[in-house]
């Protein structure tokens, strides 16, 4: 049974949370604070985390900053009334998986959950792929590292699915659905801008010049190709 950390400090909507999580199947845990989330995260160690970012004592932004310096690795759904680009963008950079803006569908919630946790699940040793090559840029599937001019790039667990998938697709286009789908697990029936958020996240890390990139390329109402 997978294990899920809810940090949030509205009731109501913690409360409604849990019980819908619990009626899924999933073992659910609520802390009202960021300083009790870190310390429900040390000692449960769940297999996911949905984190409010407005949060008493310490903020989601500085928990979810805490959890990656110390190497937590476990899929970050943030879950916020915030909807202003800058401060997705923000906890992309710092290490969330996703994020999902108030007021929320309740199904599609349960699908990025969902979607999330199959994505984190350990995969067959068979299916890795090679150390991969473009322009500087070098991608070890195994480590799950990235170098770009010999020095390490961090990415966020997302990011570097996203960037396997365009380069499994051989410099093929692949569509912002099959992206979806591929990376984040979602049905067509969810559309978000998920896919070119963190496609501007791999750009300005890997890319020399992100506004004018030379690898990761955008193929105009299709999708994005990955050029050697």
């Amino acid at each position: 049974m997978n294990r899920i950390l809810i940090v949030e400090d509205n009731e109501d909507l913690a409360f409604g949370l849990r019980n819908n999580l619990e009626i899924e199947g999933y073992e659910v845990e609520v802390a009202e604070t960021g300083r009790l989330g870190l310390e429900a995260v040390r000692l449960r160690c769940p297999d996911l985390l949905i984190l409010d970012l407005m949060l008493p004592e310490l903020d989601g932004f500085r928990v979810l900053r805490t959890l990656r310096e110390a190497e937590h690795k476990m899929p970050v759904l943030i879950l916020t009334a915030r909807g202003e680009e800058a401060d997705k963008v923000r906890g992309l950079r710092i290490g969330a998986d996703d994020y999902v803006t108030k007021p929320f569908g309740l199904l599609e919630l349960l699908a990025r959950v969902e979607a999330l946790l199959r994505r984190s699940q350990p995969r067959d040793a068979g299916s890795a792929m090679s150390v991969e090559r473009f322009g500087d840029i070098e991608v070890d599937p195994k480590s799950r590292t990235v170098r770009r001019g010999g020095l390490i790039v961090e990415l966020a667990p997302k990011e570097f699915d996203l960037l396997t998938a365009l380069i499994q697709a051989r410099g093929a286009v692949v569509s912002r659905l099959d992206l979806m789908q591929k990376v984040w697990g979602y049905t067509a029936a969810i559309v978000t801008r998920t896919v070119d958020t963190h496609v501007a996240e791999l750009r300005r890390k890997l890319e020399k010049d992100p506004s004018s990139p030379q690898h990761i390329l955008t193929a105009r109402k299709a999708g994005y190709r990955l050029k050697p």
